[in-house]
Parts: C-alpha cells; structure tokens; sequence
C-alpha cells in the first residue's frame, strides 16, 4: 500500500511539473533552439532557486573598467554572476561610428557570457529619438514623444530604422558554438513612473500598448529575431494584480514578468519588506497563472552601507511565500564614482554577508550554471 501511494504521489508530481512545463511557451514559435532550452531551465530553476544578477558586471566595477575576464563578484566569491546585464542605449542617438562600435562591445561581452555558460538581460535605456533630453524625460526639453513611433506617427519609419538596427544586431551575436545567443529583452521598462519619455504620464494606455506590440512584432515578425525573451517590468508602484496588469500588453505579447523595486528595498533608508514580498508574490503567482517566467529584474541598495542586506533583506524578501523568481538583478558598479554600487568588491563592508548569499543553495552564480542552454544537466550543483 504505502508503495502505491509512493507511486501515484511521485505520478501526481510529474504530472504537476509537465503541465507547468507545458504552460510555459514563448510568444515566438520559432525560437531557437537555445533560447527554448533557456526558458524552459529558467522556469525549472526557480522552483528552488534563483540566478544572482549584475548590471554591466564584465564591463567595468568600482575603480576598473575593461580588464578582460574581470567583475567585482568575482574578484568577492570566484564567480561572475549567473545573469550579466548589458544596455541598448547606444544603438541610437549617437554617431555612425559610436554605434557601431557599442554594438560590437556588446557583441563581444554578450558571446563571451554564453561562452561561459551564462544569461544575458538588455535593458533598453532609449534616447529619445525625436526630442532632447535623452532617455530622461526632461520638463523644458522633453514632449510626447510615443504617439510619434507607434503606427501612423510621424516618427513610425524612423523607430523601424532603430529597430532594425537592433534586429541586425541580435542575428550577428554568435557564440563559439556558432549558434545565435539567446537573450532576456526589457524594453521600455519602468514605465509607470514618471523619469522615462515612455512613462505613464507622457502616453495613453493604449500608445503604450501599442508601442509594446509592435516593437515584439516587428522585431520577432518582420525582422527575424527569434532570440529574444520578452520581459516586463514596471517599477514598484502597485499594490494589486489589477494595478500591475494596468498596462500590460497582454500574454501573446509577454515571456516574463518582473518588477523593479528599489523604494521598498532601503532607498533612502526606507524598508517595507512587507510591501516588497506582497509586490513579488503578485508577480509570481500571475507568472504561475499566466504560463510566464517571473522575475526581480532590477533592485539594490547603493552603496550597500547595510553590512547584511544579502541576507536580512533581499534573501528574506525573495524567499518569502515559496515565490518562484527565476533571477534578481542588482544595479551596476560605476567605474569611477565612489558611491555609485550596488554589488560588493573585496573590502566594502557587506562582503561577508554576501559570502552567506553565495553560499546558500537558493542563490546560482554563473559558476553553478551547467549547459542552461541544452536539455542535459544544467545545475553544477545537482
């Protein structure tokens, strides 16, 4: 007796986890290969854990920029981070020449994290493509300017230029494997603030959505991108799924979805880790509902003065309610100011502490990561 119920509870589990798996599908039925495998792992790793972040973490840290094979996570713990963050910002608005050469940096940075075996995640820090004031929205420079990109705008032929640059860009980034890298892709995120050109007070719901349907469909559509996973994220301003969902473009037009919260997270000494778990748990369990991947796309605290943040805030934050994150992402050290950080480099105080959220079985780090792109083991751990 107890085998059979050993067997039909270990049968129910395999049935629960199939049918989440089978939930689970790209808004791109063609995919690659690659960046079906990576969804498809991501999805199964945060059930347990969740892949430790760092925006711009190869490129430059505190006091370095470009030393080959370098980040401040690892020169701390061994390990780069298991999700490397790279930004668009450069693929317009600059010279011909400047472009080029951020795409082929980021070309570079991108192939090599695949290399390694681990994830990538583009932000897209826009600049304003018809106004001044860059990716800011500026009060004496800056006008509404997403009704202009949307179709039947003024601006409509210029964003495709944009966007197929981008395009071009993602189908030339190839790892040694020669496949093509997939790539989690955030645009236009924090968008229910008010800092972006593309905030919530500068477009109608309807621009908004708009904006976000075309830029998916033309790029996965028209320009042939099929390595892309698609990521929304808004900033932390919602306290219920009704008020997330506000602008939300809809699931045929969603792989993942995230929330980037800093307020809640000891801004200005201000911590609500009430207000942050029950942020989180909206984003999880709609993910679950919905078939999509969930996500803390962007949080920290600058200049960690909290000697056990790791452990005390975000971990008690993200383990809270069995929540399943695929990836929490803190924000980039600056190379030269000497505040401006968000992840430790040897001898800032939270260095041990963030020892602890290395160690703990629910963090992954890159060097954790096995063959996250195939259908074999990809947990170094297991």
């Amino acid at each position: 007796m107890k085998n059979n119920l050993l067997f039909l509870a270990i049968f129910s589990v395999f049935l629960t986890l199939a049918a989440n798996s089978q939930q689970k599908r790209l808004t791109d039925g063609k995919a690659t290969k690659e960046t079906k495998a990576l969804y498809k792992n991501l999805g199964e790793l945060s059930g347990e854990h969740t892949l430790f972040g760092h925006q711009h973490a190869t490129e430059y840290g505190h006091g370095w920029s470009g030393d080959a094979g370098r980040s401040d996570v690892k020169s701390v713990t061994g390990s780069h981070p298991a999700v490397i963050g790279v930004d668009f910002s450069g693929y317009s608005g600059r010279s011909a020449q400047a472009i080029q050469k951020s795409k082929d940096d980021n070309r570079k940075i991108v192939a090599d994290t695949y290399d390694r075996g681990g994830v990538i995640t583009a932000a897209w820090h826009f600049s304003n493509p018809v106004y001044k004031g860059g990716f800011n929205w500026v009060d004496s420079l800056s006008k509404p300017t997403v009704k202009l990109l949307i179709p039947g705008g003024t601006a409509h032929q210029q964003y495709k230029e944009i966007l197929k640059g981008i395009g071009d860009w993602a189908n030339s980034v190839r790892g040694r494997d020669g496949k093509l890298v997939p790539m989690i892709f955030r645009p236009y995120h924090e968008f229910d603030g008010g800092w972006f050109w593309w905030g919530k007070p500068h477009c109608t719901k309807e621009e908004f959505l708009s904006l976000w349907r075309f830029t998916v469909s033309y790029l996965r559509d028209s320009l042939g991108v099929h390595n892309f996973i698609y990521a929304f994220s808004p900033d932390n301003r919602f306290k219920t799924q009704q008020e997330y969902l506000d602008r939300y473009p809809g699931d045929e037009w969603v792989d993942m979805v995230g929330v980037d919260n800093y307020g809640d997270m000891g801004r200005d000494n201000r911590y609500d880790l009430d207000a942050a778990i029950l942020k989180l748990k909206i984003v999880s369990d709609y993910a679950l509902k919905a078939g999509k991947l969930a996500a803390f796309t962007e949080t920290g605290l600058e200049s960690i003065p909290n000697a056990t943040w790791w452990t005390n805030t975000l971990l008690k934050v993200m383990k809270s309610h069995k929540m399943n994150l695929c990836y929490v992402l803190v924000w980039r050290n600056d190379s030269r100011s000497p505040t401006h950080f968000y992840a430790p480099f040897p001898g800032q105080v939270s260095v041990p502490d963030f020892m602890k959220f290395y160690d703990d079985p629910y963090t992954l780090f890159e060097n954790d990561l096995k063959n996250i792109y195939g259908r074999k083991k990809f947990l170094g751990i297991f």
